[in-house]
C-alpha cells in the first residue's frame, strides 16, 4: 500500500543517508524541507522531497498536509514502563517533606514497587503496560527501550521482560529490552549484597539469555546501591551473554559510574544529573552516549543534567522520559522536549535531534528510525497547523498532534 502526504509545510529531520549519531555543534542544525512531500509504501520511507519535484504517483492513499509540519516519531531510549501500580501516596510524602532517599529507606521506592509487581498476575502485569504503550505511542513515540528492575526475584524478574516481549510482538512501536536485576537490594539480602549479585549473576541472567528476553544489561551505579566494583562485576557477567550496558549512572553522586560504562563500551550512560569534567572528558571520542531524563529531575525536584556542558564539549546527547512509577511518571517525550529546552537552555533543533536521531542510537535503532530516510520505517508525526517546529516545546502541556503513523499506518 502506498500512502502519499502533500502540501508538508515542513518536514523535519530529513537525510540522504543515515547518520549514526549528532554531535556537538551540528546538534543545533536540523535539515527540513519547506512544501514537501513524503511518500510511503507499506512500512517504509520510498522517497520525499519538494513538492515541484513530486513525481506522478498513483497512491491508494493521499492526505493534504497543508499548514502542517512532520516529523519522525520520538525514540524514547530509557523508560521502566512495565510496573505495578503507582506510588502516589510516596509522591504525597516527598511533597509533605520526606526525600527519595528517606522513602526508600522506609521500605518504599523501588522495593515498593517490586513487592507490588511480584503481587500482580503476568496478564494483570500487561494489561496496566499495554495501556501505557498505547499512551505513550498516541503521544507520538514510534520506539522506546523498557527495563526490568521492578520485579527483584527470579520469577518476577522474568515475569517483566516476557511482558515487554509480548507488548513488541503486540503493537507496531519497536520496543527493545533490558535486564536491570541490579536496581535495587531486595530486604532479605540487605546485609548481603555479594549473594544477591551471584543470585542475578548465575540464576537469572543464564535464563534471560537463554529464552532471549534482552537486548540489554543495566545497572543503578549510585551511592547506596550497586558500587563500581558491583557495576564492573555485573558488566563484565552480561558480556558473556552478548548483553550491551546501558547503565544508570551519576544521578544523586558521582562516583566513577561513566568510567565503568566507557570502560565496557556502554551504548549509553543515563541520568547524568552530576557531571564533573572528568566525565566529560572521558566520553569524548567514544561510542557512549550520554542521555537526559529532564522530566525525571522536574518530578524529584533535582538538578537537572548540564546539557549545555555536554553538548558544547562535542558530545551528543539523547533526550529520553524514564517512565516509571516513582521518579517520573509520565512517558510524555512532548514534554522532556519542552523542559529541555526551559530548563536545561538546548534550543528546540538539539532537542528534536536528541529525541530523534541520537535516541534511536541509544537503543541500536539509527539504522531503521530517528530520522526521514529513504528504506528507514515510515514511523511519523503530523502535527496539528503550528507557525513553526519550535512551537512544539514553547507552547508546553498542549496536543500538537494530529496523528501518529507506525509502519505506514496511522495508529
Amino acid at each position: 500500500m502506498t500512502t502519499l502526504i502533500t502540501n508538508i509545510k515542513e518536514l523535519l529531520q530529513v537525510e540522504n543517508v543515515p547518520k549514526k549519531m549528532i554531535c556537538g555543534k551540528e546538534m543545533k542544525i536540523l535539515p527540513t524541507i519547506k512544501n514537501a512531500f513524503l511518500l510511503i509504501e507499506d512500512t517504509i520511507i520510498k522517497d520525499f522531497g519538494k513538492m515541484e519535484n513530486l513525481p506522478k504517483i498513483n497512491a491508494k492513499k493521499i492526505i493534504d498536509a497543508k499548514g502542517k509540519t512532520v516529523l519522525p516519531t520520538w525514540c524514547d531510549s530509557h523508560s521502566h514502563i512495565v510496573y505495578a501500580g503507582n506510588r502516589e501516596q510516596e509522591f504525597i510524602d516527598r511533597i509533605n517533606g520526606l526525600s527519595y532517599e528517606e522513602i526508600a529507606n522506609n521500605g518504599g521506592g523501588i522495593l515498593n514497587s517490586a513487592l507490588k509487581l511480584q503481587q500482580t498476575s503476568e496478564q494483570e502485569l500487561y494489561k496496566q503496560s499495554a495501556k501505557r504503550i498505547e499512551e505513550v505511542m498516541k503521544l507520538g513515540t514510534g520506539a522506546v527501550e523498557i527495563k526490568s528492575g521492578y520485579g527483584l526475584t527470579k520469577e518476577a524478574e522474568l515475569k517483566i521482560l516476557r511482558v515487554i516481549k509480548r507488548l513488541n510482538e503486540n503493537y507496531p512501536i519497536t520496543i527493545k529490552s533490558t535486564f536491570l536485576a541490579a536496581h535495587a537490594l531486595p530486604s532479605e539480602f540487605k546485609n548481603n549484597k555479594s549473594e544477591y549479585l551471584d543470585k542475578v549473576i548465575n540464576e537469572i541472567l543464564p535464563f534471560v539469555a537463554k529464552e532471549k528476553l534482552a537486548d540489554y544489561i543495566d545497572v543503578f551505579c549510585e551511592t547506596g546501591y550497586f558500587s563500581i566494583d558491583d557495576t564492573d562485576r555485573l558488566l563484565k557477567a552480561g558480556a558473556k551473554y552478548g548483553l550491551i550496558p546501558k547503565i544508570h549512572v551519576n544521578q544523586f553522586t558521582a562516583i566513577g559510574g561513566v568510567q565503568v560504562g566507557v570502560k565496557h563500551k556502554a551504548l549509553s550512560v543515563d541520568h547524568l544529573e552530576l557531571m564533573r569534567d572528568e566525565d566529560i572528558e572521558i566520553l569524548k571520542n567514544t561510542g557512549t552516549m550520554p542521555v537526559a531524563l529532564p522530566s525525571c529531575s522536574y518530578f524529584l525536584s533535582i538538578p537537572y543534567t548540564p546539557a549545555r556542558k555536554i553538548i558544547d564539549a562535542g558530545l551528543p546527547l539523547a533526550l529520553a522520559t524514564d517512565y516509571n512509577p516513582g521518579s517520573t511518571p509520565s512517558g510524555n517525550m512532548n514534554f522532556v522536549i519542552s523542559t529541555a529546552c526551559i530548563k536545561m537552555k538546548m534550543t528546540p533543533e538539539e532537542a528534536i535531534n536528541a529525541a530523534t536521531i541520537n535516541g534511536a542510537y541509544a537503543m541500536g535503532l539509527e539504522k531503521t528510525h530517528g530520522s526521514v530516510c529513504k528504506g528507514k520505517k515510515a514511523n511519523f508525526i503530523i502535527t496539528k497547523k503550528i507557525p513553526s517546529y519550535g512551537f512544539i516545546p514553547y507552547s508546553f502541556g498542549n496536543s500538537h498532534i494530529d496523528k501518529v503513523f507506525m509502519e505506514g499506518k496511522e495508529i
